[in-house]
């Protein structure tokens, strides 16, 4: 399982982070679509087709998304 603290979501197009939107969570822009959901569930098993159809959001912003999870997950930190 991936922690949102392990993605740096700083340079990704598709997320915005609002103080007033999901608690200042990353969220698929223009939505209140926490992008930790899209990476957690595809974590868990579903595919990018069944995300999109649970959350109603086209294939391609999930695809987006979670190839830009994959390429800027960051280290573990020591515990």
């Amino acid at each position: 399982m991936v922690n949102m603290e392990t993605i740096d979501w700083s340079e990704c197009p598709l997320v915005e982070v609002k103080p007033g939107v999901q608690s200042g969570s990353p969220v698929l822009r223009g939505t209140r679509m926490p992008v930790n959901a899209i990476v957690d569930n595809f974590d868990y098993g579903l595919s990018a087709a069944e995300i999109a159809e649970q959350f109603e959001i086209a294939p391609e912003q999930v695809k987006a998304i979670l190839t830009y999870a994959k390429s800027h997950r960051l280290a573990h930190p020591a515990r």
